[in-house]
């Protein structure tokens, strides 16, 4: 309703504050579809990488680099782990499944 989305407040509370990182989390996104879904449109497949604590740990040690693998920020994949394991954490305890996830098929 109304008063409970004025509580989440979209643009002012996260788009004003982090437009920059939110735009290299969403470079981020389509270099990780592109790799696991070449060909296809965007989407987070949800059967593969799952193992998102373990690699947000893993990038962490990396901050501050750039992976010569895809040139991404070992940062900006920090924020996406983190993104992803929050996002699922949330549909598990009932928030329903992201649009631009497709439920994990085990591939």
């Amino acid at each position: 309703d109304s008063a409970e989305r004025k509580t989440a407040p979209m643009f002012s509370g996260l788009l004003a504050y982090f437009p920059a990182a939110l735009m290299e989390v969403s470079k981020m996104s389509k270099v990780g579809s592109d790799k696991h879904n070449p060909g296809l449109p965007m989407y987070h497949d949800r059967g593969k990488s799952m193992d998102h604590a373990d690699c947000l740990v893993r990038h962490l040690l990396e901050h501050g680099h750039v992976d010569p693998d895809d040139g991404v920020s070992h940062t900006v994949k920090v924020a996406w782990r983190a993104l992803a394991l929050l996002q699922e954490e949330l549909e598990n305890a009932g928030a329903p499944l992201a649009r631009g996830a497709k439920a994990a098929s085990g591939g």
